[in-house]
């Protein structure tokens, strides 16, 4: 995730709504068809620490499109074939389908345009009994083409983000002090409300939190990652000693702009623009703790939150399109390149293990900083190895795009 906010999507864009992605923590929509608003307002999710949100466009002239090439807004799709798709045969593709039917049962993007219905509706009676099987399905039915910028640039960026999983309590504690709020009821009251400086240190700005508060968390990092990404997974601690699994959902913020406390560091040379990751700065907050709260005071915006139930707990936070984000198999893109409910074969590296990252993903959510053709925010779920690997993600990336016949 070498990404942030993230209040939109997962993801919402958790858009619901990039990030990607959160990681960068601090630092850190579709086409001609109908376009479903995020639940959430979308920030910089996805966007890299000290780094344009989007790559500039390339200065050379623009290559000739090839005959049968598609615009799509801020990318056009180059006529394409499986056979092109680097690593198409070692996908365990018959995974996609969870998602792929998720898509499918939205009333927006690709899901509305001419030829989805058919395949949507093959897809729910259809069940593959391998990945094999599940190949020749989309082979028969599905055109493939190769994503590339409006001047025909096919190189493009992957960044990651994640749900955070944070433990909390509903009563302070010694060790659980900082508190995560809902929406105060004076919010409407004050174009623009209180900063967050403001919320922590000034009375007046404190009474309209009072009573409105939902859990506490150890660490104000954890309350930070939680707004960044706009959506969360708390494990609290109940008053009768139970412990329970809630989701945190996006429900407002105090309407001040988000500024990067990854972009802060950089700018004040505590960091180098290459290390601004979410790990590099959680670490320079352990060793200075005593500058916590003037670095998390740089971004005056603060995000309010409200429990949603968590059903089925092998299911992330809905993205924009209304989804659910399915681990490993979702994606956010800019809506003007990709349409939601779009198969998107992606052709990257793994951040820890520079291994290949060649898979079938669904363009379900977007993200502030996800702009352009080739540029994706890569959902790697949730935990400690889906937040080390989205906070390191920062890589080269293609992509191509299946449509139907």
């Amino acid at each position: 995730m070498s990404t942030f906010p993230r209040h939109g999507g997962a993801r919402r864009r958790l858009s619901s709504r990039t990030v990607g992605t959160l990681l960068s923590l601090a630092l850190l929509a579709s086409c001609s068809v109908l376009q479903r608003q995020p639940p959430v307002p979308v920030e910089d999710r996805g966007a890299v620490p000290g780094a344009p949100a989007a790559p500039a466009s390339a200065a050379s002239a623009p290559v000739p499109a090839p005959p049968g090439t598609l615009e799509r807004g801020h990318a056009r799709w180059v006529p394409s074939s499986f056979a092109e798709l680097p690593g198409w045969g070692q996908d365990r593709v018959a995974e996609l389908w969870p998602a792929l039917r998720l898509s499918c049962g939205t009333n927006g993007s690709a899901a509305l345009a001419e030829g989805w219905a058919t395949v949507c509706a093959q897809s729910r009676q259809f069940f593959p009994a391998d990945d094999q099987q599940a190949r020749q399905w989309l082979e028969q039915r599905f055109k493939v083409y190769r994503i590339e910028s409006p001047e025909g640039d096919p190189a493009g960026l992957v960044t990651g983000y994640f749900e955070p999983l944070v433990d909390a309590s509903r009563k302070p504690t010694r060790i659980r002090k900082v508190a995560l709020y809902g929406t105060p009821g004076d919010l409407g009251q004050r174009k623009p409300y209180w900063t967050r400086q403001e919320l922590d240190t000034l009375p007046a700005a404190q009474a309209g939190l009072k009573g409105r508060e939902i859990a506490y968390v150890e660490d104000p990092l954890d309350a930070l990652v939680l707004q960044v990404q706009g959506s969360g997974r708390l494990r609290v601690v109940e008053p009768d000693g139970s412990v329970r699994l809630q989701r945190l959902a996006f429900a407002g913020h105090n309407d001040q702009p988000y500024r990067s406390v990854g972009r802060w560091l950089i700018d004040q040379g505590e960091l180098l623009a290459g290390e601004a990751s979410w790990p590099a700065i959680k670490d320079w907050m352990k060793r200075n703790p005593r500058r916590i709260n003037e670095a998390l005071w740089q971004n005056p915006r603060t995000v309010f939150f409200r429990e949603e139930p968590l059903p089925d707990p092998a299911l992330g936070p809905k993205g924009a399109q209304g989804v659910p984000l399915t681990p490993g198999r979702s994606i956010a893109v800019d809506p003007l390149s990709v349409p939601y409910g779009t198969p998107v074969w992606l052709d990257a590296t793994e951040p820890l293990s520079n291994k290949p990252l060649q898979r079938l993903v669904m363009a379900q959510d977007t993200g502030g900083a996800i702009v352009g053709a080739v540029r994706a925010d890569y959902f790697w779920g949730w935990g400690d190895e889906a937040e080390a690997q989205a906070g390191r993600m920062k890589q080269p990336l293609r992509a191509w795009a299946l449509w139907p016949k």
